[in-house]
This record gives C-alpha cells, structure tokens and sequence, in this order.
C-alpha cells in the first residue's frame, strides 16, 4: 500500500491531534519531518530564483519613439508564436504485460485494483501540483517529476513504473519515463522494451536530439526515455549546461506532457541532486518498515534544490483512517 504526504514547515504546537488523523499525516509525524526543508509548493519568489533571468534590452529608438504608448497601433509589436511541439516518434514497442503482473505492476487494460486506485490518487495530487506551477510561471519546470528514495531497496522503481502507468491513462495528457539511474538502469528490462541510446547519450553528444532515443510503446500516452551509455563523469554532463537545453526539448510545444525521472537512490549516487535542480516536484519513496529517520533527512537535504518535496510511503500494511479501498470496492489487491 502507498500513500502520499506533502513535507510541511507547521510547528509542532501546530499540528492537529493525532485522533482522526489518516496514514498521510501520521507518516509524516511518525518521521518528524515538519522541521526538514521545502515548503509544499512553489511561491513566485522561489520560481524566479530558479528561472533564468530575463535580459535586460536597452531601448536604442529616439525620444520619439521611445515616449510611444506600448499598444499604439501604429507601433508594431513583435510576434508571440507558440513554439513547435516536440513530437516523439519511436516505434510503438510492445509491452511485456505478464512482466508486469508477475512483479506486482499496475497492469493496462487490466481489472480495476486496490493499487491502481492509490496511484490514481498520487496522480491526481502531482497534476494538480503542476497546474498550480504553470500558474505560478514555473514554465517547463512544472511538468517534471523527480522520483528518488535514501536507499536501493525502498521502492522507488516500482513508485515510478506505477505512477507512470496510471498517468499514461490520463485522456488529455502524456508521460514520458525516464531511466536517469544511470550505473543500475532497470526500467527497459522490467517493461520489456529493447536497448538504445539514451539521455546521457544526448547529454554527451551535442549533434544528437534527445527525442530521437525516445521509445514508444503499444501504452497510449507512455513514452519511455532510456539511460543511454554509461559513463564515470554522469553528474559532470548533469552539471553542465547542455542538460537544461536537452530537457528544454521534450516538452517544447506539449504543456500536457509529463516528465517523470527514475532517478538513483540520493544517498548511493549524485544524479539526483543534480536532476532535483530542474524539476519541479521531487517525490522521496519512504518505506515503511526500513527507512530511518537519519537517512530520509540526509536525503531531503540533497534533494533541495527543488523545494517542492513530497513523500509517497511504500509497503505500509495498515490505515489507521480505515480507508481500504479493497474492501470498499471488491477490489482486488
């Protein structure tokens, strides 16, 4: 079972009773993580430290012409074209579906299940999460999900396939999945896909556009972007400035395109921390019955360039809230 909780800044002399509280909130007690890092969502403040700034243009006219009103006619205003959007055109690879059910994975066009409605709900949390940072002029930021956990072993493959999978389903959106572990990338062989180049290939080869080593799959809506060769200097190529332009580029043109990273655990290697200064919502997977205090701290702070920081609570056995959505519907799990 998973659940979602938001890290937020209340005092302790803030926080509600514990009588009535769901699983969300008792996680995130449980871990004391009120006195960690990010706020829960981006203020404008926060957006312009992360954006570019824009050049400042000295006016070059005479006085004439610089004293003219901004939307007098017979002054011509520049053209604002929207720009062209980035199509992906990968053959269609089918999906390994029996792969997936044997290793617990949301199934398409399969029965209805307990696990599949707890990531519709994550879901739905994280698009609403985006809408409200394209309001906010997070740009392509808003549209990037940074999938990460302290340690291997705590889920953070399996949160991102799922969620990948139940936002794939969205009618007026996208995704495109990305395998940015790049020592231990995973994600082709669990779906079954073939072997390509991949990000690091575009991050390291300047003539070569990212959106050609984009797979496509039989999954309408699922994209998958392979990890691509691998390399001793992958946080170097992630510093650099080239990897601002190559994301730039998967979602120019498709604001309803969402990017979700796969990336290494933040604790055993370095890309996350750098992957974490380009998204907009960063996800640590927090297990239930492994993940310690220490190490969720350690790897929030690595994480905080991004400062929308969330937690999804994996193998949780239980709900205190009572909620059972397999009980509830004859679901089965």
């Amino acid at each position: 079972m998973t659940e979602h909780s938001k890290i937020s800044r209340l005092a302790r002399a803030d926080r509600p009773s514990r009588q009535g509280q769901s699983l969300i909130e008792r996680a995130t007690a449980r871990f004391d993580l009120n006195s960690l890092i990010a706020r829960p969502r981006f203020l404008p403040s926060e957006v312009s430290r992360n954006m570019p700034a824009a050049p400042e243009v000295r006016g070059l006219a005479g006085p004439e012409q610089a004293s003219a009103p901004a939307n007098d006619p017979q002054v011509a205003q520049p053209a604002k074209s929207a720009p062209t959007r980035v199509e992906f055109h990968g053959k269609a690879h089918p999906v390994d579906r029996d792969r997936l059910r044997e290793q617990g994975l949301i199934v398409p066009e399969g029965a209805v299940t307990a696990l599949l409605e707890e990531f519709r709900i994550v879901k739905r949390q994280i698009l609403v999460q985006a809408a409200d940072l394209r309001r906010q002029n997070a740009g392509a930021m808003a549209q990037r999900v940074l999938i990460s956990s302290p340690h291997p072993g705590e889920g953070k493959t399996y949160c991102a396939l799922n969620l990948a999978l139940a936002m794939a389903a969205e009618t007026e959106s996208e995704v495109l999945l990305v395998d940015a572990d790049f020592a231990k990338p995973s994600l082709l062989s669990t779906l079954g896909l073939p072997g390509g180049p991949g990000l690091m290939d575009a991050l390291m080869d300047e003539t070569r556009d990212v959106r050609d080593c984009v797979l496509g799959t039989d999954i309408p809506g699922l994209w998958v972007l392979p990890a691509g060769g691998t390399t001793n200097h992958d946080s170097e190529y992630l510093a650099s400035s080239r990897t601002a332009r190559v994301l730039e580029r998967l979602t120019e043109g498709a604001p309803r395109r969402m990017v979700i990273f796969d990336s290494p655990p933040a604790l055993a290697a370095s890309p996350a921390a750098e992957l974490a200064k380009y998204v907009g919502q960063a996800i640590v997977i927090v297990r239930a019955d492994r993940t310690g205090q220490g190490s969720l701290e350690d790897a929030i702070s690595l994480l905080s360039a991004c400062p929308n920081v969330q937690l999804l609570l994996n193998g949780a056995q239980f709900s205190p809230s009572g909620r059972r959505f397999g009980t509830y519907y004859g679901y089965k799990g």
